[in-house]
């Protein structure tokens, strides 16, 4: 810990804390889930901009800089930058570099990885993403099913069906809100560049 950086550090800390905070409210309002609440997406984008200005002075936020949970802070941080697309994707290729060093926990680069294959409808590889839908949770389709509890080893995930199990008193929206949540969706996807429009269909609700 001798060569952590307090500043940098602290940052990261309150930037996640006050992610947190907003969704604690905006889940205590029951705004949360209809749809990617306006005052959510401005935290996020804030949040990735001075994420993005961190980076540049310090390169990835490592354990050895920021801590475990400074660290971990600036992985949710790029976890929630859904409204930037090419950031997310840098920030996928820094911690595919980091995880290939060492300095930061494979299941990390597996929960941003999926995040922004799914994101541009494509197959996601370890299982992290689902779908609430009206009949309850749904893995999002996967590259080789057959042998994901494998790879989900391997990066220190359990079992996918243990996940499955955890999320199955998740609230359930209607038909009519699953069909209106993902043709907002879609289009949102499409306004902020993930996909072009009429390529493929809606993507799924995204969980942590």
């Amino acid at each position: 810990m001798s060569s952590v950086l307090p500043d940098l550090r602290n940052t990261l800390l309150v930037l996640q804390g006050r992610d947190l905070a907003l969704r604690e409210e905006l889940q205590a309002e029951g705004t949360l889930h209809g749809g990617y609440h306006p005052r959510m997406e401005e935290v996020h984008r804030d949040n990735a901009r001075q994420l993005r200005e961190l980076i540049a002075r310090f390169g990835w936020p490592t354990e050895r800089l920021a801590g475990s949970d400074g660290s971990e802070a600036a992985w949710l941080i790029a976890q929630h930058a859904i409204a930037e697309p090419d950031f997310m994707r840098y920030c996928c290729s820094l911690l595919e570099r980091e995880v290939a060093c060492g300095t930061v926990p494979k299941w990390q680069l597996a929960y941003l990885d999926d995040r922004v294959r799914v994101s541009e409808g494509r197959l996601q590889r370890f299982g992290t993403q689902f779908e609430i839908t009206p009949q309850g949770p749904e893995l999002c389709p996967v590259e080789d099913p057959d042998s994901l509890d494998l790879r989900r080893l391997q990066v220190g995930l359990g079992a996918i069906a243990d996940r499955l199990a955890s999320m199955k008193n998740s609230p359930r929206p209607t038909a009519e809100e699953f069909e209106a949540y993902k043709r907002a969706e879609l289009a949102w996807r499409v306004k902020v560049g993930w996909v072009e429009r009429g390529q493929l269909s809606p993507a799924p609700q995204r969980q942590r």
